[in-house]
């Protein structure tokens, strides 16, 4: 996992006003807590943040005055509209240190021609180094029956990650594939019921 580096200046001044005059600069406010310090209060370049961002539990390395540190984005306040980030929250963290984070989970093949894949959970929680955190973990579905399902427990995830989550948490399954039997049944009986009201409207 590469770590994206990013200035950051100190910030002094505080309340909506402040920030959207940060805002009105392309900035984006953000605070750095962790570890026990001080929550520090800084301010980021906005397209550089938005960019970072793409990438799921990105480590950042914030360097400017005062800041020299690693972190992980712990918390995005987004425009509901714009999408521009309005203020971030950091989490400080050591290199070597185990984090615990969210990993996105995607799939890969295809279930056996009569079923459809159901997938229950798109991300799962594991433990792993700060600064060796994977982006994500797939599971192969190839030719799985109807019925079939796959746990937490039955991943296997990236080489230095620890499941972190319910190993029973069911991630995806396999269902049957509805027929159109039920359907036609009600068309035919929707169709008796129509007769019947055409009989007892003619007598």
């Amino acid at each position: 996992m590469s770590e994206v580096r990013i200035a950051a200046e100190p910030r002094t001044e505080f309340g909506k006003g402040a920030a959207r005059k940060i805002r009105r600069a392309d900035k984006v406010p953000a605070v750095l807590y962790g570890h026990g310090i001080d929550p520090k209060h800084l301010t980021l370049p906005g397209h550089e943040v938005l960019l970072a961002l793409r990438t799921a539990n990105v480590l950042i390395h914030l360097k400017g005055e005062g800041v020299d540190e690693l972190a992980l984005p712990k918390g995005v306040q987004r425009d509901p509209i714009k999408g521009f980030v309005e203020h971030v929250d950091l989490l400080l963290v050591k290199r070597g240190e185990k984090v615990t984070v969210e990993i996105p989970v995607t799939t890969t093949g295809d279930v056996n021609s009569e079923g459809l894949l159901d997938q229950q959970s798109v991300s799962i929680a594991v433990e792993a180094e700060a600064t060796h955190i994977p982006t994500g973990v797939e599971v192969d579905v190839e030719g799985l029956e109807v019925g079939s399902s796959i746990t937490a427990g039955d991943l296997k995830l990236p080489k230095g990650a620890t499941l972190a989550a319910d190993p029973e948490i069911v991630i995806v399954q396999v269902i049957a594939k509805p027929t159109e039997a039920p359907a036609e049944e009600e068309a035919a009986e929707g169709a008796v019921a129509a007769e019947g009201e055409s009989a007892e409207a003619a007598e």
